[in-house]
């Protein structure tokens, strides 16, 4: 146990990682802490992070935040789902949507009575089963106190920064200029214990938070934490960004459409669409993806496009000593289901469970990894799904997904549902048994059976079943107002 109670946070980085951190701890713990959030305005954030996922919502409620307000600020819009263009073969496209399709049973998810229904000829889209996923193709969205549908955010990354850092701010967390050049460590234990500025300022801490992106200044350079590096199943380890004028109204949900070496992102945000390039540098030359990029967008750039390196991977220990790593400094997945910010808010919620006041014990440090490591675990092997499950054998880099060696916990999954059509969602994953229904059957992965409890209805009442859900998803999205309309009655964005 580290001796001493702990009063004095310092978060190094600012971001979204930082100012997150920072607004949560002060807002929520901070009568009794001193928190010092550290930022260079010479170190530019990656600021790329323009879309997220429902569970946002909940960190949200809990600081109190205005959501007509919060999304003026952002330039945000509303997001339903995601997108998935040419992944199961090149011209074949589905969505992952954030809602629920169809009713389940006690016994069997929904899929097993589509599946029926399917053989029989009488079965729509499994998606045409899914409020959200329906209206996200309609383009029309609301938010319906009785209805409603579930949902996420794309916003600007930099102006969610500074959206969260006066919310500290107004709970008094100080802001330090300058660039760390030194971290004294206590020679007796090694625990971090201050760093040192350009100026020559030094700040003093107890526990200090690693928000210093992929660099890992705190976790990695000081404490030599080490690094699991994913590459052999996730191989992407680049992307290259550009920013866009809009040309047409904003769509409730997330592109994400697959190149010959990787994939193309478009968010639209209100007054600008964020567009990337995720690729391997093993198959395609920074130039090649920038004017692959380049040849795939609408609207005219913004700015120039730059390129991010980056290697697909997790930190071997999140908490090392009395230091935490949060954001790209405790490793990268990649941003194909938009997790980054969410494993952020993850951390700082799970720091907060177990904020150690009284001294860092082993038994926290222990708990506290043990649960980031299963949850990431489990996220990765949901992205490494998208692309090994494909069709596509058209290019070197498609073939090598579909041959690659995969994780024995996702070989199983993949089993599972093939020959049974079952899911099982394990207690605190993230994404549910829907979402991984929705990924396998839009990927290609059609079950061999399903269970015979579906057997119980008859052909009449299986068609009454599905016809009864199909009209309450159509009912539902004929309700609604565009995406457009519903954006510039609640949150429209002053942001230019």
């Amino acid at each position: 146990m580290q001796q001493g109670k702990i009063k004095k946070v310092v978060i190094a980085g600012g971001g979204t990682a930082g100012w997150m951190a920072a607004a949560s701890l002060s807002k929520l713990l901070g009568k009794n802490l001193d928190i010092t959030l550290i930022e260079s305005d010479e170190i530019p954030t990656v600021g790329v992070g323009e879309a997220t996922i429902p569970t946002l919502l909940t960190l949200h409620e809990l600081l109190g935040i205005n959501e007509r307000e919060f999304l003026a600020e952002v330039n945000g819009t509303f997001k339903l789902g995601i997108a998935f263009e040419s992944w199961r073969d090149v011209d074949e496209d589905y969505i992952h949507s954030f809602g629920f399709t169809g009713k389940d049973c006690w016994a069997a998810g929904f899929q097993h009575f589509w599946l029926k229904g399917k053989d029989m000829g009488i079965a729509k889209d499994f998606g045409d089963y899914c409020g959200e996923l329906v209206a996200a193709k309609a383009n029309k969205f609301a938010i319906t106190p009785k209805q409603g549908l579930n949902y996420a955010y794309h916003f600007d990354a930099g102006l969610y920064a500074k959206f969260l850092r006066k919310l500290a701010e107004k709970h008094g967390v100080k802001r330090v200029e300058g660039k760390i050049v030194e971290v004294g460590q206590n020679p007796l234990n090694g625990y971090i214990d201050k760093l040192t500025l350009s100026s020559g300022k030094t700040v003093e801490g107890d526990l200090f938070i690693d928000c210093s992106g992929f660099r890992g200044l705190l976790i990695e350079q000081t404490l030599h934490t080490g690094y699991d590096d994913w590459s052999h199943w996730l191989p992407m380890n680049s992307a290259v960004a550009v920013q866009t004028e809009t040309v047409g109204e904003p769509i409730p949900y997330t592109r994400s459409i697959a190149r010959d070496a990787g994939w193309q992102w478009r968010i639209p945000l209100q007054s600008r669409v964020g567009n990337g390039h995720v690729f391997c540098d093993r198959y395609l030359s920074d130039d090649e993806a920038i004017d692959t990029l380049l040849k795939n967008i609408e609207g005219k750039p913004i700015n120039d496009p730059r390129v991010l390196k980056f290697k697909t991977g997790v930190r071997r220990k999140h908490w090392n000593k009395n230091c935490i790593a949060m954001g790209l400094s405790s490793g990268f997945i990649e941003p194909l289901e938009s997790t980054s910010i969410h494993l952020i808010q993850r951390s700082v919620i799970r720091l907060m469970q177990m904020f150690p006041y009284d001294g860092i014990r082993e038994p926290d440090v222990k708990e506290f990894n043990s649960q980031m490591e299963f949850e990431i675990l489990n996220i990765r092997d949901f992205i490494v799904l998208h692309y090994h499950v494909t069709n596509r054998n058209d290019t070197p880099f498609w073939r090598f997904c579909q041959s690659m060696n995969i994780p024995d916990s996702l070989q199983h999954r993949i089993e599972l549902f093939k020959q049974t059509g079952r899911v099982f969602q394990v207690p605190t994953e993230l994404f549910g048994e829907n979402s991984w229904t929705q990924v396998m059957l839009g990927q290609g992965l059609m079950p061999e059976q399903y269970h015979p409890i579906v057997n119980m209805m008859s052909d009449d009442e299986l068609k009454s079943f599905l016809g009864g859900i199909d009209q309450t998803v159509t009912n539902l999205v004929n309700q609604l107002p565009s995406h457009l309309d519903f954006i510039n009655h609640y949150c429209k964005s002053s942001v230019v």
